[in-house]
């Protein structure tokens, strides 16, 4: 009889812990758990300099702000010494806390999770590489392993290139652009984008897509591509003979695309012919395929003609085409017209004149 009471008291007790058990805690302690891991856990600290990093800079702080995703803190490390520095003045205007470069911080490992870099121009020390828990990730504006370096935007434009995009990939020590792929989007370059156009273009997307992989991080870190260095092709610093018009080498469209590619940055040079060689400055250049040299009219690389009807110079190439000059300047002095520049020099000459050197 004893045993038969001790029985339905264990029966009753499990019965009442039965009923009183709620799935649905745990369903919400699983919820509240995964909620906090996917909100607001990555603490970054952000390296750049210039306007094309400002996108990025700027969704990686508003996501920040607004507490819903992965972004928990965020400081930014950037070169006081620059003169036009749009980074640092959005740092300043937005209360996130600056770092000069060099970058001298003793408690990486602990303040911060993951390293940003965008468009920074500085070797990052092993040792700092290393300090961060989930390594650092680029913004490059390129669809890598292809024009790795410092100029990527100006050497797609210049080539000639009618796609592009950006790559977001993890960072490696001692060398750029060489790191495991996250993920990376293309976009088309059409035949007339000036180089500001594509910058914008890529500065924006490239913030986008750098936001999407933090917001899966963990999936993109498990599918890291390799990127295969076989195919690598480069764009190194723009130096001042990349500017250089080599009349008889290049072919109208490439003179056009050079003059794309540098548009707002620098100025296309050539120099007179002839013992002065003064160097002149193209500042604004048109492509016009329908002109090409006839039968009636041979002429040589550097030639250059004035157009009466659309007032403009023209200046033929090494394919018997020319590019159209609107204004030019000579040396230091201002700017002139194609008007100004016939009207000072052509009309004095009684025959076309291979006013540029063909090469330099």
């Amino acid at each position: 009889m004893k045993i038969l009471k001790t029985m339905c008291r264990n029966i009753f007790e499990y019965r009442r812990k039965l009923v009183s058990f709620r799935p649905a805690d745990v369903h919400t302690c699983f919820h509240c758990t995964s909620s906090q891991e996917s909100k607001s856990s990555l603490r970054l600290l952000f390296f750049g300099t210039d306007s094309f990093s400002l996108p990025s800079l700027r969704i990686l702080n508003e996501n920040r702000k607004s507490k819903q995703g992965p972004i928990c803190s965020l400081q930014v490390v950037t070169s006081f010494k620059a003169k036009k520095n749009p980074l640092k003045q959005y740092a300043q205007a937005e209360g996130l806390q600056l770092h000069d470069w060099p970058f001298r911080y003793s408690n990486v490992q602990q303040d911060f999770d993951l390293g940003i870099v965008v468009s920074f121009g500085h070797m990052i020390p092993e040792s700092l590489i290393s300090a961060f828990r989930l390594g650092m990730l680029n913004v490059h504006a390129s669809l890598l392993p292809k024009l790795r370096g410092a100029a990527p935007i100006v050497h797609a434009i210049r080539n000639g290139d009618h796609e592009t995009g950006v790559t977001i990939m993890k960072i490696k020590p001692k060398h750029f652009d060489i790191g495991e792929i996250l993920r990376q989007e293309k976009v088309t370059i059409p035949e007339d984008t000036l180089m500001p156009e594509l910058h914008s273009q890529l500065a924006e997307l490239g913030a986008r897509t750098l936001l999407e992989c933090l917001e899966n991080l963990q999936f993109y870190y498990s599918n890291l591509k390799l990127q295969n260095d076989k195919s690598a092709t480069y764009a190194p610093k723009i130096d001042t003979k990349f500017a250089e018009v080599r009349w008889s080498e290049m072919n109208a469209r490439q003179v056009y695309d050079l003059y794309r590619s540098l548009y707002s940055y620098k100025p296309l040079t050539t120099r007179f012919a002839g013992d002065s060689g003064e160097t002149i400055k193209l500042f604004k250049l048109h492509y016009r395929p329908d002109l090409a040299e006839s039968d009636n009219l041979k002429t040589v690389p550097g030639e250059v003609q004035y157009c009466r009807l659309r007032k403009r110079l023209l200046v033929w190439c090494c394919d018997g085409r020319p590019v159209e000059v609107e204004q030019l300047g000579i040396g230091g002095r201002k700017a002139l017209s194609a008007v100004e520049f016939y009207n000072g020099y052509l009309n004095k000459i009684a025959v076309p004149l291979r006013v540029f050197r063909t090469s330099l």
